[in-house]
């Protein structure tokens, strides 16, 4: 196989970014820590082993962290029902396979929230392979991800499929190519200075240029 394409899940896929910064925001609270909202979605797209940190300093990870992220994992539950596909999202998967791509989604969320998306989606039976935050033990921004993505399925090149700033510099960090989508509330600008070789506005939008796309890698 040529081309593997190794794509996001939150926020690029689904419409979760903004519900997990409420489950965020919730769960600081919840353990006696203030955090702007503003400020944790900046760091959506981090695993929650890095955005503790990120957004609240060292001395909240090393006093609050794990409280934090537990909270956070209570906090999600009830949210996961009022998230959506993206439109176009498994349009998109599609066509990546119709064109002759390997297909890993490259996610840093928890098994449980993978698994969700991949039903939510319809695409268990598409793809090749998948990654949770259990696979690695440091998330985005980190490359450890997507090398074990990367790994799913031998290919040639490889593409990397983001919303945030932190796929892009993950995949940076490997040498891999990076379409950023803006659908996770990152600007045009912000993805490309981040590495983005393009940028649009959603799934569809990408799905109508992709043979373009593939033919950067």
């Amino acid at each position: 196989m040529d081309t593997v394409v190794l794509a996001d899940v939150d926020g690029t896929l689904v419409d979760s970014n903004y519900l997990h910064a409420v489950a965020w925001s919730r769960a600081f609270r919840d353990c006696g820590v203030t955090v702007s909202t503003w400020r944790i979605h900046r760091a959506i797209g981090m695993g929650g082993d890095q955005l503790v940190s990120a957004v609240a300093g060292e001395r909240v990870e090393l006093l609050h962290g794990d409280d934090v992220r537990a909270a956070w994992a209570e906090q999600v539950k009830p949210l996961l029902g009022e998230i959506v596909p993206l439109s176009g999202a498994r349009d998109l998967l599609v066509e990546v396979k119709r064109l002759g791509c390997g297909l890993v989604l490259a996610s840093s969320g928890k098994p449980e929230h993978v698994d969700h998306y991949l039903g939510l989606l319809g695409v268990r039976d598409l793809v090749d392979g998948w990654t949770t935050s259990e696979d690695v033990e440091a998330t985005k921004p980190a490359p450890d991800l997507l090398g074990v993505a990367l790994h799913k399925v031998p290919a040639e090149r490889a593409l990397a499929l983001g919303d945030s700033v932190w796929d892009c510099e993950a995949a940076g960090k490997l040498g891999i190519p990076t379409v950023g989508l803006r659908t996770g509330g990152f600007g045009e600008a912000e993805l490309r200075d981040a590495g983005a070789i393009r940028v649009y506005e959603d799934p569809s939008a990408l799905r109508a240029e992709l043979r373009d796309v593939l033919e950067l890698v």
